[in-house]
């Protein structure tokens, strides 16, 4: 194992290595500030026992926290949300971090992170739909129903991509090469060329959305209703039908499953 107490830069060299230069592979937050300063965290962390999986456990619970307190009303619950789910960030590049530098990269530690990924979106939107509905312990509504909806559709997009890694393993194909994922069908190859430009997909990502939770919370405040959250809410149902359905359609006419 490398020394116990590195520098930034020894850090960043074996924990980061392909990581950041990859845009497929890591998210814009990340790249353009959480990175930077993961290395700091990370350094402290390898001289304690806490484990990698623990780290990754730890930010499912945060990121459920995030998805309860988001679902009351109010910019102050948005905002905690939505600070709660930076943290959520952070730990999803210390787990892996941590797992890098002592060498104990697992299957198990893919497993929790992605699943933990899935399971955390899914629930964020779903508390988008009980704030929009006026929040836990009001009379149910079909922004309730509306918000379960769409999480089950956001999970539905996200679990299309872990299919195609998936569908290759079956198949014997490696499951890490870097495939043009630009479709061969012409009209299809354009829309996605111009979702590359105006990346709608990321309204549903959760990061995106707790973002959008506290601008949507500081205009119903101004407004002294909860438009703004129904409106953001709706369109995050909207986008993540769009995705869910033309998803698989980029990817059949792709190169990804060859």
């Amino acid at each position: 194992m490398p020394s116990s107490r590195p520098s930034i830069a020894e850090l960043r060299a074996v924990t980061q290595a392909g990581i950041v230069e990859r845009r497929s592979a890591e998210h814009w937050a990340g790249r353009l500030y959480m990175r930077p300063l993961s290395p700091y965290v990370t350094r402290e962390l390898i001289r304690t026992p806490v484990t990698p999986d623990q780290l990754t456990v730890a930010m499912i619970v945060v990121g459920l926290v995030a998805s309860v307190v988001v679902a009351w009303p109010g910019l102050l619950t948005a905002v905690v949300a939505a600070l709660l789910i930076q943290l959520y960030l952070l730990l999803d590049c210390v787990d892996g971090e941590v797992a890098r530098w002592r060498r104990r990269t697992s299957a198990t530690g893919v497993y929790l992170d992605r699943l933990g990924h899935h399971v955390v979106e899914g629930a964020f939107v779903v508390g988008l739909g009980f704030r929009a509905g006026g929040g836990p312990g009001t009379a149910p509504s079909w922004w309730f129903t509306l918000g379960g909806l769409a999480a089950l559709l956001v999970v539905l997009g996200k679990l299309e991509s872990d299919l195609v890694t998936v569908a290759r393993a079956g198949a014997g194909l490696p499951t890490d090469r870097e495939t043009d994922p630009v479709s061969r069908v012409g009209g299809i190859r354009s829309l996605r060329r111009l979702v590359a430009y105006v990346p709608i997909h990321r309204l549903v990502g959760v990061i995106e959305l707790s973002l959008l939770a506290v601008a949507a919370a500081a205009i119903d405040a101004w407004r002294g209703d909860l438009l703004a959250s129904q409106v953001l809410l709706a369109a995050t149902g909207v986008v993540a039908t769009v995705v869910a359905l033309g998803h698989p359609v980029t990817i059949l006419t792709s190169e990804r499953l060859r």
